[in-house]
């Protein structure tokens, strides 16, 4: 049955995954793009010029002596009119010349389809693409509480049932973070900082119907900074109000559609902190850190499911 090649050349990370159906073992090889200290993410045509250069090293890397079967890849941002970033062309180039020359199928998908197809792999709940479920995409770009129903097309048809009306979690993680001089991305430091904090905070969240509000949360983190508020209290402090948001924003799916399984996805969800906390509250789903952050093992998975191949 030979091998699953995913690529995924998100705003974030390069990332190459590759899955055996003879072995059942996922190997993934990714690298975070430079980002310069103090700054908030890259330019497009920074994120281009650093995918294309790091593109080839990680698939030498990950891939030798393999029949390839199938290529998954991800060349927009969301299954959605207009989604684009210019990033994606890197790995959808690479997968196209792939493609031609060794004769594999190529199948094309969102970085989005991705993310939701990891934390299913990771869960061991590929099972579920056959069902409805509900999935959280909570990253840098993304605080999204998604609906998903089987499609034989795209395997997952997605469609928002909520998000953040403004500043996204990772965004507010990674703002919070800076304001602590920590290097970007942020979330890993974040969390080990906030677990040196002994304090508990009781946080109300801003909800409408199924959206939030966390414009509110830089202003805070920023306000106990001007105070003198211990680094590990303010670290606590923003992951405790994603967690809060993120837990209400469920509360309110379940009640409006209906019981069903719930998946995280997505960087943010990588969080042990938040993690425990959703895990008490709801009978829910979560991708181990290495399939949470940007990578392409949802791809590979894509791929392999995309031929016909059963995968659980």
């Amino acid at each position: 049955m030979g091998c699953f090649l995913g690529i995924d050349t998100s705003n974030y990370t390069t990332s190459v995954a590759l899955y055996d159906s003879v072995t059942g073992e996922m190997k993934q090889q990714k690298k975070l793009l430079p980002v310069a200290k103090g700054n908030l993410g890259l330019r497009q045509s920074d994120a281009v010029f650093h995918h294309t250069k790091q593109l080839p090293d990680l698939v030498e890397a990950l891939t030798s002596d393999i029949v390839l079967t199938a290529i998954g890849v991800s060349v927009k941002p969301r299954l959605a009119e207009g989604s684009y970033m210019p990033c994606f062309l890197c790995g959808e180039g690479l997968a196209r010349s792939l493609a031609a020359i060794t004769g594999a199928e190529l199948y094309r998908t969102s970085h989005q389809t991705g993310h939701i197809l990891a934390a299913l792999y990771s869960a061991g709940r590929l099972d579920l693409i056959s069902q409805e479920f509900i999935a959280f995409h909570v990253s840098g770009g993304t605080t999204d509480c998604l609906i998903c129903r089987p499609d034989d097309e795209n395997i997952i048809n997605i469609t928002q049932a909520g998000t953040s009306l403004d500043l996204k979690a990772g965004q507010a993680v990674d703002r919070a973070g800076l304001m602590l001089d920590l290097a970007f991305p942020c979330g890993a430091a974040l969390e080990k900082l906030a677990s040196e904090s002994r304090r508990e905070f009781k946080v109300k969240p801003v909800i409408r119907g199924t959206d939030c509000s966390l414009s509110g949360l830089e202003n805070k983190c920023r306000k106990m900074k001007e105070e003198n508020q211990p680094a590990e209290d303010i670290a606590l402090f923003c992951l405790t109000y994603v967690c809060e948001t993120v837990k209400a924003m469920t509360a309110a799916a379940l009640e409006k559609y209906g019981n069903m399984p719930v998946v995280f996805a997505g960087g943010v969800m990588s969080d042990r902190i938040i993690r425990e906390k959703l895990e008490k509250e709801f009978d829910a789903y979560f991708a181990e850190p290495e399939f949470s952050c940007d990578n392409a093992s949802g791809l590979a998975v894509y791929a392999k499911i995309k031929s016909g191949v059963q995968i659980y």
